[in-house]
This record gives structure tokens, C-alpha cells and sequence, in this order.
């Protein structure tokens, strides 16, 4: 999935249908894909990941509201289960 896919898809998801905070959540985008590499997964342009990508925006998106709001259970046990998946298909190459 592109940038503009992920955007597409985040709006709809916030309920957002004008264009004016395009800037700020492509900025979310880039920030959860560099969130996302530091937790060691390396995202592809599959839909899955892309879905993931716009979870974590999403999450973002909307704990700028609460103060320490904790990450939704759903989103961590996605980025658990990407990198386990990853981590084991490195291992069964070795």
C-alpha cells in the first residue's frame, strides 16, 4: 500500500472527510512506520502492513487527546504477532 492508500484508509477511520489535516497525517504516517522499524519490523508494501501502519497512525492520532493513553490491546498484539512472524521466517532460512 502507498502513502495515499494509508491516508485514505486513516481518514475514513478518524471520520475525517476534508483534506485540510492531510499534511499532519501523512507526517503520522512516516512517524508510525519509523515507530513501527524501531520495534525491529520490517514492513513491506502488502496490505496487511499497510493496515498496521494505519493502526498505529491511528493510535497516534487520537492519544494526542489523553494524556498516557495507552496502547490499544489489538495494536500491540498485531505488532507482536508482524514481528514474530518475521523473526521466524528469518529463522527457518538459517
Amino acid at each position: 500500500m502507498t502513502t495515499d492508500d494509508i491516508l485514505a484508509i486513516l481518514k475514513i477511520d478518524l471520520g475525517i472527510s476534508s483534506t485540510a489535516l492531510d499534511s499532519y497525517l501523512t507526517q503520522l504516517i512516516q512517524s508510525a512506520q519509523g515507530y513501527i522499524a524501531e520495534e525491529g519490523i520490517t514492513l513491506t508494501a502488502s496490505v496487511p502492513d499497510g493496515q498496521l501502519v494505519e493502526m498505529y497512525a491511528a493510535w497516534l492520532y487520537r492519544k494526542r487527546r489523553e494524556e498516557n493513553a495507552p496502547m490499544p490491546r489489538m495494536l500491540r498484539w498485531n505488532l507482536n504477532n508482524r514481528l514474530m512472524a518475521q523473526k521466524g521466517t528469518v529463522a527457518g532460512n538459517g
